[in-house]
This record gives structure tokens, C-alpha cells and sequence, in this order.
């Protein structure tokens, strides 16, 4: 029961590293965590073979995932480039926002060597995107980019999560593509990618066709994985409602799609005597229910939810085949640990971290369900009280473990999600998931239109279920950023309860405690700076950040407010009469020191005599050496976004410092080295 949290550990000290370790190390890990498990398996001292056993965990764990990261290498773009015209194979195209956004294999970009040249980079298309299909060889002009790096240290790191999906580059194209012809045949591995690509695009694209508009997009999320299109209207309200989890693939949707069928399968043949006396229709159900499932998490995208889903929905029905009984938690143990070897970077993601916190919960209440008398006799509706309560307490549960990791991620928690579930989820088990099942069933003969507009009904009911229920008085609170410290803590101490099974669980309660100590002790920066050097935020008086001018890098800016826990838009956290700004830059007093952010050189020479903090988004070289410190536009560009502390001693981080010399996070050579008055 505790490898995974082993494996997790060590995987965990390797992403934590500052810089990236040689590859010797990693086969050192293995080997050393080979030869404690055989020690431990020969060890007949319990604390000694506990100990060892967790050693090789944690080893192999850190060996796992440097293997990972060896194996998934392609090159990272470096520098802003183009318009550049480039040739390459389309892997998943979707709809979003106005236009498509679009994975393309590269086979040629212009004015970049092979070994400069992104594997794969994700393309936005404004234009003529709608014709973009996955296995097209296509023709198109673009301004390639870096994958983005976290907005302020700490942010999440869509570039470590870019570097696994093999992307080396972000951008967006000019004008339309072209379709052209296949510059070289597909490997074997990529024939069979692009079918099952294709295979999904092709049904969202007939879901939509069907059902147009933000419902035909929630319908293709539920069946196919594809997010594309959903108004963010809708999803925001399913999200404050506690109804996100009903677009992510996982236990529920596995277990409606698989067990319904197993359901189906099985009923239908004990309507034959001869058949069901005969031969073994249960165990004929549950092969049926396999494969399904099986055809469910090829085409939903297979991701770390769904998989675990998936391995623990196959784990039950493969007890059937051969009459043994299936151990829920040992088959979420088994779960995470298979995902962990294959993807050791999913420890990393929220939804891997939601998904298993809310199955963990969700059995270790179950099974102290299981000891306690259960009496319905004598009670009216016996069967539907029993399914209420079961919806109300899955919602509860599910909700308390997942709330710590959606606000670590998310920075907002969902305070009626049981309401939202008791209203919406008899509407997902008897309408929407059915239909949907049936549709996926009838579309190779063209007659998925009516079950299709059976699941609008049930999607259509349960928006209104969403909406109603996020207009409450206090249905959502934003939440400020956690330190990483407190969400160990807290999750080392839910291991500790869901785990084990005797007295001592309790003491799980301790990490958590200090966990949540560090996050009311935890404090948030006096003064962020954006990776563009030109958005600048200080706390003033009131404790609110507030931006020196209107800031340019939006996203930077929103997160920074979300982080902080305030629901302002950008625009409405401006400085105002706390700053004095003129053409030349911006001028704030804060905790006793004098902060500038210079726009001009014009404001060098009274700004750089009279200040204690400059920012400036020009360089400023040897001009400016008398404030305590100073950030230019090439301290941002190497070091990426900062944030600083006030006091006696100026405390300093920057996203570079969090993220570490690794590589996704290697940074451009430094072509010179200026002063900056450090």
C-alpha cells in the first residue's frame, strides 16, 4: 500500500532538484533500489524490511523519473522566431476561443537547424484552422515562442508540463494553412497514433455537427476528452458549482459506461433460460464491459484519470473472470503505481493529485462503512434514500480531499458541490452518460442524432443545475496561493489516514495541522514583477496589490490577483493616487522605501539617485548603481519573473530560482554581462 507514496517521494526529490543530475545517478538509483528490495524481501525483521522496502521506492521512484525525462528529450525552443514558413504532420487539432489550436510534428521550419527545430510546438490558426484534421501534412507561416514559463515563482510551469508532451515551442500562425503532400510515411507507432487521433476527431466533430454550440462541446468532453468550444460561461459555473469534475474523464464516466454495460449485457442474456442456465453470462458481461471501457479510455485520451479509472474498473472485472474478489484500495494502490512508472511527471498534475485524493477518501469511507450496522427496515423508499445518501456522501468526501489540491492549483474552492451533485448527478447516471453510451453505439450506422439530443436534455439540465447552484450567496471563495510545503504536509498526512487501517491512522492528523500552519504563517511578496519587465505590482497600505500602470503581460496580471486570493479584474487594481506616474515611469512609496518603474532613460538620473528599488524595462546597464536594488529588462529576460519581500533584508525570488537549471527551464545564452546595481 505504501509503494506509490514511496515512488511519489522519490519522484518529488527529483523534480525538486535545482539542476538537472547525470544520468549515472539515475542507474545508480535503480541498482541501489533493486538490492534493498531483494534485501527486504530477505529480511525477516519487520522495521527492517519496512524500511528497506521504502528505501527502494523511494530509489526507483527517482531513477524512473530521470529515465523519463532522458527518454522524452527533444529540443526546446530558445528565442522568439518569425514569421517563419514550416512544413509538418497535424497530431490533434481543436477548437478554441475564434479559431483552432493545433499540435503539429515538424519537419521543416525555416532559419532553424535540426537540432534547433522543436519536435512538435502548439499552433494557434485564426483562420482556415477548420479544416485541419490529424494525420494532414500542412504548410503554414508562424511566429514560434518558448513555451511559456510560470507567471511568478511558484506559478505552475506549463514548460516543465510542455517538455513531456515533447512540445518545444508555442505560437500562432498567419494566414491560412496549406494542405500539402506526406513528406515521409508514418512510422508504425505514429500510423497508429494518428488512427486513434483521427478516430476521436472525426466523432467530436460529428457530436458538434449534431449538437452546435457550448452543449455539443460538453457532450464531445464527455465522450472523446475534447474541450474545445465549451463557453467559458458554462464552464465556470459547473466549476463553482462543484461540477468540474464531470468534464474530466474518470471513475464516474468509466464506471457508467463499463458497469452499465456490464449491466446491459448481462441482463439481456438472462432473458434466454437456456443461455443463462447454461453458460457463464456474468463472466461473458464482464469480457463485454472490458472492452468497452477499453474503447472508452483509447478514444477519451487516456489520462491519468481516466487510466486509473480504467485499471481499477479492469482489476473488478478481471476478479469476475476468475471469481475472485477485487480489493479496492490494493487496485488504486495498483493504479497509481502503473501510472507512476509509465508518466512519473502525472505526480506533478492536478489531476492525477485530485483524482487518487478523491478515490482514496471515497473507499477508506467505505470500507469504515462496511463495519457499521446498516438497518433500513421500516423506512419509506429504502433504495432511494440509500442512493441519495450515496451521491450526498461521495459529493462530501470527494469534495474534503480534493478542496486542498484545487486550492493549491486553482486558487478557489467550491462550497456547495454536495448541492450541485445531489441536483446533477441522477440527471449524468440516467440520462447523460446513457445516451451517450447508446450514441457512441449507433454512430458507425448514422443513427446517434437522437440519442445525442437525449444527452443535450441531460447536459442542458445539468448546466441549469450548475448555474443555479454557482449564484448562491458564497458559492465560491478565492483562495491565496499555498507555499509546496503545506500541500506535502497535507498530503502525507491523508496518506497516513486513508492508509492504514488501525489506532495509529490518527496521528495522520499532525502533518496536517502543520500544513495548514504554513499556510496562515505563509506570506505573499510586497512587489512582483512580470517576465515582460514592464508589469509591476506593489501592496500597498491596505495590503492589496495594486499595478504601478496598466499592465501588458494580462496573464501575469490576473494570476498574480488570483494567487493573492483578490477577485478584481486587472484593470480595477491600479496604484491610483498611492503612485505618481509621468512619461517617464512610475514612482510608489511602500513600507518606508521609495519603488520606481522606469520607462524612459530620462528617468534614470533622479530616479536612480532617490530610489530604493528601481525596475526599469530598459536596460540599465552602468547608469544606475545607487538603489539598493535594480531589475532591468536582462535580469527579467534570464531570470524570468520576480518577486521580492521588504524589509531590512530585501528578499529576493525569481522563477528561475523555483524552477531550476533543468531542461525545461534552460535559458538563453547570456550574450553579456551588464551591472544592474545588484
Amino acid at each position: 500500500m505504501w509503494l506509490p507514496p514511496g515512488l511519489g517521494a522519490g519522484i518529488g526529490i527529483y523534480f525538486a532538484l535545482p539542476s538537472e543530475p547525470a544520468p549515472w545517478i539515475a542507474i545508480l538509483a535503480l541498482v541501489l533500489g533493486l538490492a534493498s528490495a531483494i534485501a527486504a524481501s530477505r529480511n525477516w525483521a519487520a522495521a527492517a524490511r519496512a524500511f528497506l522496502a521504502l528505501l527502494a521506492a523511494v530509489l526507483i521512484g527517482f531513477g524512473i523519473a530521470k529515465l523519463r525525462t532522458e527518454w522524452v528529450s527533444a529540443p526546446v525552443l530558445a528565442h522568439k522566431t518569425g514569421p517563419v514558413g514550416m512544413d509538418g504532420r497535424v497530431e490533434f487539432a481543436q477548437a478554441h476561443g475564434k479559431g483552432t489550436r493545433a499540435i503539429i510534428k515538424f519537419a521543416r521550419v525555416n532559419r532553424l537547424s535540426t537540432d534547433e527545430m522543436p519536435d512538435t510546438a502548439r499552433v494557434s490558426v485564426r483562420s482556415g484552422g477548420d479544416v485541419l484534421e490529424p494525420g494532414q501534412w500542412v504548410h503554414l507561416t508562424a511566429v514560434l515562442m518558448p513555451p511559456p514559463e510560470p507567471a511568478s515563482p511558484g506559478d505552475y510551469d506549463f514548460g516543465r508540463a510542455a517538455y513531456y508532451m515533447r512540445l518545444g515551442a508555442v505560437g500562432y500562425a498567419y494566414g491560412k494553412p496549406h494542405v500539402i503532400a506526406p513528406l515521409r510515411a508514418p512510422a508504425f507507432a505514429e500510423s497508429i497514433d494518428t488512427a486513434i487521433a483521427h478516430l476521436r476527431w472525426k466523432m467530436s466533430a460529428r457530436i458538434k455537427r449534431v449538437l452546435p454550440g457550448s452543449t455539443g462541446a460538453i457532450a464531445s468532453a464527455l465522450i472523446t476528452g475534447d474541450r474545445g468550444g465549451i463557453a467559458e460561461d458554462d464552464e465556470q459555473a459547473l466549476r463553482d458549482s462543484g461540477l468540474a469534475h464531470v468534464l474530466a474523464i474518470a471513475g464516474l464516466h468509466m464506471a457508467l459506461v463499463g458497469l452499465g454495460l456490464f449491466w446491459a449485457v448481462r441482463a439481456v442474456l438472462a432473458l434466454f433460460p437456456f443461455v443463462a442456465l447454461n453458460y457463464p453470462i456474468k463472466k461473458w458481461a464482464a469480457v463485454a464491459a472490458l472492452f468497452s471501457a477499453s474503447f472508452y479510455l483509447v478514444i477519451s485520451g487516456a489520462s491519468a484519470a481516466s487510466t486509473r479509472a480504467f485499471i481499477m474498473l479492469a482489476m473488478m472485472l478481471i476478479a469476475i473472470l476468475f471469481d475472485r474478489p477485487a480489493l479496492s484500495m490494493r487496485a488504486l494502490a495498483l493504479a497509481a503505481t502503473i501510472i507512476l512508472f509509465l508518466r512519473p511527471e502525472s505526480l506533478l498534475e492536478p489531476g492525477f493529485q485530485m483524482s487518487f485524493a478523491a478515490v482514496a477518501g471515497l473507499i477508506a469511507v467505505a470500507e469504515w462503512e462496511r463495519t457499521r450496522p446498516r438497518d433500513y427496515a421500516g423506512r419509506h423508499f429504502p433504495n432511494a434514500r440509500r442512493y441519495l445518501r450515496g451521491i450526498a456522501m461521495t459529493s462530501l468526501i470527494g469534495s474534503l480531499a480534493t478542496t486542498p489540491y484545487a486550492a493549491y492549483h486553482f486558487d478557489r474552492a467550491a462550497h456547495y458541490a454536495v448541492l450541485g451533485n445531489l441536483g446533477a448527478m441522477p440527471i449524468m447516471g440516467f440520462v447523460t452518460m446513457p445516451a451517450a453510451a447508446v450514441s457512441v453505439i449507433l454512430m458507425p450506422f448514422g443513427l446517434d442524432r437522437w440519442p445525442l439530443h437525449v444527452m443535450a436534455g441531460g447536459i442542458d439540465a445539468m448546466l441549469a443545475v450548475g448555474r443555479w447552484v454557482s449564484d448562491l450567496p458564497g458559492a465560491v471563495s478565492i483562495v491565496p496561493a499555498w507555499p509546496v510545503s503545506a500541500l506535502v504536509l497535507i498530503s502525507l498526512g491523508g496518506l497516513w489516514l486513508v492508509i492504514w487501517q488501525r489506532r495509529w491512522r490518527w496521528l495522520g492528523i499532525a502533518p496536517m495541522a502543520l500544513g495548514l500552519v504554513f499556510i496562515v504563517t505563509n506570506t505573499a511578496p510586497d512587489i512582483l514583477v512580470a517576465r515582460d519587465g514592464e508589469t509591476v505590482a506593489v501592496r500597498l497600505a491596505d495590503g492589496k496589490l495594486a499595478f504601478l500602470r496598466p499592465p501588458k503581460d494580462d496573464y501575469s496580471a490576473a494570476s498574480w490577483l488570483k494567487r493573492d486570493g483578490d477577485d478584481r479584474a486587472p484593470g480595477d487594481a491600479m496604484a491610483g493616487q498611492g503612485a505618481f506616474c509621468d512619461y517617464f515611469g512610475c514612482r510608489v512609496s511602500v513600507n518606508g522605501m521609495t519603488i520606481s518603474a522606469i520607462s524612459h532613460m530620462g528617468a534614470f538620473a533622479e530616479d536612480c539617485a532617490s530610489s530604493d528599488i528601481v525596475i526599469s524595462a530598459i536596460p540599465a546597464r552602468h547608469w544606475c548603481k545607487g538603489p539598493k536594488l535594480v531589475i532591468d529588462r536582462f535580469d527579467v529576460a534570464r531570470n524570468g519573473a520576480y518577486a521580492i519581500w521588504l524589509g531590512n533584508n530585501i528578499q529576493i525570488e525569481t522563477a528561475q530560482d523555483t524552477r531550476g537549471e533543468r531542461p525545461w527551464s534552460m535559458r538563453p545564452k547570456r550574450r553579456k554581462r551588464f551591472s544592474s546595481g545588484e
